[in-house]
């Protein structure tokens, strides 16, 4: 094919011509990289055929990049080393029925809260502490959990609780704060400590100041009751929740300290009593 006389050659731009280079290079280096991550792909993820020729003892064997842990602990920003002594201090939780969950984690960060190395939290001390603080069924709930399924102090915190300490376990307890009673022979001061126990064993009971004075008093005695009204002027309900409770508490220690020396002194009362029954029954008896 002749080119006609009409026809006129383009003038050569060098401009236009790196652009084609550049694109033609841009290609090239794609395809390279296409076929580097298709050949890496291949080497990390077995293929069928080499799956297919592995024994059914290969097959079977663990796998050995398999992580363990079910905590994924986040980086620290300097070293950190839990000490064998603070792991001895550590309290102890089996998971057992009896035992009370939101102790052992009020006792677990009085321990921890003493620890305070420079740069690292409190929060992960105690994630890195806690699991050495679990035994018997507790830490067999922990190994079981999903790997990764904890990354936080307050993770772990939620999930404890969840596990040992459900909503059923809540519901009695509010419900025996609500219908306490003092017991008949009980004092004061033992009926105040065994409401403050039962209170402090479920944080979460949710219940108001208020509601805790009113259940409270309403268990009283009618004696100590109205002993307590006496002592609030007239009625413990024009009192404030925290004046009222305050009332309570002063009143039950000084029932502590002066019922105990009431009752050394009835002790002694009473042995002097038997001795002089004593005395009369072995003097003769003169007619």
């Amino acid at each position: 094919m002749t080119r006609s006389a009409g026809d006129e050659l383009a003038e050569f731009d060098p401009e236009l011509e790196r652009t084609l280079r550049a694109l033609r290079a841009l290609k090239i280096r794609e395809r390279a990289s296409n076929l580097t991550e298709s050949s890496s792909s291949d080497l990390t993820s077995p293929s069928p055929m080499a799956e297919s020729s592995k024994t059914m003892k290969e097959l079977a064997a663990p796998d050995a990049g398999y992580q363990y842990s079910c905590i994924a602990y986040p980086e620290l920003a300097g070293d950190f080393e839990l000490r064998s002594g603070l792991i001895h201090l550590l309290p102890k939780f089996q998971g057992l029925s009896g035992e009370d969950p939101n102790r052992h984690l009020h006792e677990f960060h009085i321990v921890c809260s003493t620890m305070k190395p420079q740069g690292i939290s409190e929060e992960d001390i105690k994630l890195r502490a806690f699991p050495f603080s679990l035994t018997g069924v507790a830490k067999d709930w922990l190994y079981y959990l999903p790997t990764g399924h904890v990354s936080s102090w307050i993770e772990m915190k939620k999930a404890f609780l969840e596990k040992f300490f459900p909503a059923s376990r809540t519901a009695i307890i509010r419900k025996n704060i609500c219908g306490i009673q003092q017991v008949v022979g009980e004092s004061l001061y033992d009926y105040w400590e065994r409401f403050k126990k039962l209170c402090s064993s479920c944080p979460q009971h949710q219940i108001s100041e208020q509601l805790l004075v009113q259940y409270f008093y309403e268990g009283l005695l009618p004696m100590d009751r109205s002993m307590i009204d006496a002592a609030a002027g007239g009625a413990l309900v024009n009192k404030t929740p925290e004046q009222a409770r305050e009332l309570i508490s002063n009143m039950a220690e000084n029932s502590q300290q002066f019922g105990s020396r009431a009752l050394t002194t009835r002790g002694v009362n009473e042995v002097q009593l038997f001795q002089m029954n004593k005395k009369r029954l072995r003097a003769p008896c003169w007619n």
